[in-house]
């Protein structure tokens, strides 16, 4: 159920302009309020993760390796020795987060033919919907004329 089905006995059908634009008012401020709470989150978020830790088991490792010793580090290392440990969430964590796959690439062929096949089949459904558009506009111009005659 979609549009008007979900809301055609709450009463939205029967408010004034005025009280919807005041509900679809409030509704914009607290969708700004939470897009700001989620954005604070995630600059606060950064903020802690790249924050420099003096941490004695995983500093001396990571600067060994050349990395700087901050909390992003440390629990990526962390997250490496647990999948090292036999953790398969950590290793399916690691991969996903480098963008690996277990699909093969014959799938990963596969699965694109099928996009495009999809997207030219609705191309050629929006072309004959506007075929049909402008075909039955044009008729009932052309009997709109005739009928003048």
């Amino acid at each position: 159920m979609a549009g008007y089905e979900n809301i055609r006995d709450k009463g939205f059908d029967k408010r004034t302009t005025e009280e919807l634009r005041e509900i679809t008012s409030r509704a914009g401020r607290a969708s700004g309020e939470s897009r700001r709470r989620k954005a604070d989150f995630r600059k606060t978020l950064n903020m802690l993760l790249t924050a420099e830790i003096d941490n004695p088991e995983w500093t001396p490792i990571l600067q060994e390796l050349g990395l700087d010793s901050t909390l992003e580090s440390a629990v990526n290392m962390a997250m490496i020795k647990k999948a090292l440990l036999g953790d398969v969430k950590a290793y399916v964590a690691i991969r996903d987060t480098l963008g690996q796959t277990t699909k093969s690439e014959r799938d990963l062929e596969e699965q694109d033919e099928k996009i495009k096949s999809a997207k030219l089949e609705n191309e050629e459904k929006r072309k004959k919907a506007k075929e049909d558009e402008s075909n039955s506009l044009s008729d009932i111009i052309e009997r709109a004329f005739n009928g003048r005659k």
